[in-house]
């Protein structure tokens, strides 16, 4: 006799919509009541990042005992919750737009960041990069982006936790996307997990808003070009995660160079503000798909947000992630 297994699916909330809803809620949670637990001693600012490759060896020699640090998990729940740059990518190459090398930061510019501040946020952007390129299977131009994460990552000393042999090998193969999402975002979890042992979990947030940034700016010039409602929907969804964003940059605002950084990102969080995010209530789809009985919540989320604000919207990514990739 066949039996059922009762399981219950979230639908996303358009098609290939990498947000939903209900990731945002949770991670909205996760992170005002994670934030609450915060430890502070008082103290000192933290004195300014040297340059070279000898703060990056030293580990901890930028972070002071006395100063915040983020309640275990709150991360990596932030990880969970951002659209993947392969995500992103997979949505943009769907629409059958072509590939531009000239939309993406160039990886010969590697040398130039010599500060963590830098090597962190390009690390990020470069690895939007190498996403975009391996979903367009141009195979030299993602493996010239997967040497420039490595020697970024090396430079922060978390080189050892990129598994460069299997991600090079998927990257040229192109033929299992699921494996290479799955794996760049373990690699991630003990990159994090790891800066948070040495106290500089403020890299983390760089990493994470470098690579966010990258996408946004890709997806701009994608609608620009296409007009695509997904796209502009894409854009405007953004609001909600630039929040949660600067929740955590705000917690290393004495930290060198990120009450500039934060300062940019607060400007374009004023031009969200016109954006108007509303969900709404669906009677929920039953069916048995594979002998389970699949529940599907047809809730959906409706992104007002007008012309002149996405253009607007677009113009500041733009200015600050240029701001990122410069010398």
């Amino acid at each position: 006799m066949k039996h059922l297994v009762y399981s219950i699916h979230t639908s996303s909330i358009i098609k290939k919509k990498m947000l939903s809803m209900k990731k945002l809620q949770l991670i909205a949670f996760l992170l005002t009541f994670g934030l609450f637990t915060l430890t502070s001693c008082g103290g000192d600012k933290p004195t300014e990042e040297t340059t070279g490759t000898t703060e990056a060896n030293a580990g901890t020699a930028d972070t002071g005992a006395d100063e915040d640090i983020l309640a275990p998990g709150v991360m990596n729940d932030i990880i969970q919750s951002i659209p993947s740059p392969l995500e992103v990518s997979i949505l943009i190459k769907d629409l059958g737009t072509d590939y531009h090398k000239d939309n993406l930061s160039n990886p010969d510019l590697v040398d130039n960041y010599t500060n963590n501040y830098k090597k962190a946020l390009n690390l990020g952007v470069y690895s939007t990069d190498l996403g975009y390129a391996n979903i367009y299977e141009k195979n030299q131009d993602a493996l010239n982006y997967l040497n420039s994460v490595k020697k970024l990552a090396d430079g922060l000393n978390i080189g050892q936790f990129f598994d460069y042999t299997t991600i090079k090998k998927l990257t040229q193969s192109n033929k299992d996307l699921d494996s290479l999402l799955q794996l760049t975002t373990q690699n991630f979890e003990k990159i994090n997990t790891e800066l948070r042992k040495q106290k500089r979990e403020y890299l983390s947030i760089l990493i994470l808003t470098g690579g966010w940034l990258e996408a946004n700016y890709i997806t701009s010039l994608v609608f620009k070009e296409s007009g695509n409602e997904d796209l502009r929907e894409k854009i405007g969804e953004q609001k909600l995660v630039l929040n949660r964003i600067l929740l955590v940059l705000n917690v290393y605002k004495n930290k060198p160079n990120f009450s500039g950084f934060i300062a940019d990102l607060e400007e374009l969080k004023k031009v969200y503000e016109n954006v108007e995010i509303v969900e709404k209530d669906g009677q929920p789809k039953m069916e048995v798909v594979n002998g389970e009985i699949v529940i599907t919540d047809t809730k959906e989320t409706v992104v007002n947000i007008s012309e002149s604000d996405v253009q607007s919207i677009n113009s500041l990514v733009a200015s600050i992630r240029n701001k990122i990739i410069s010398n």
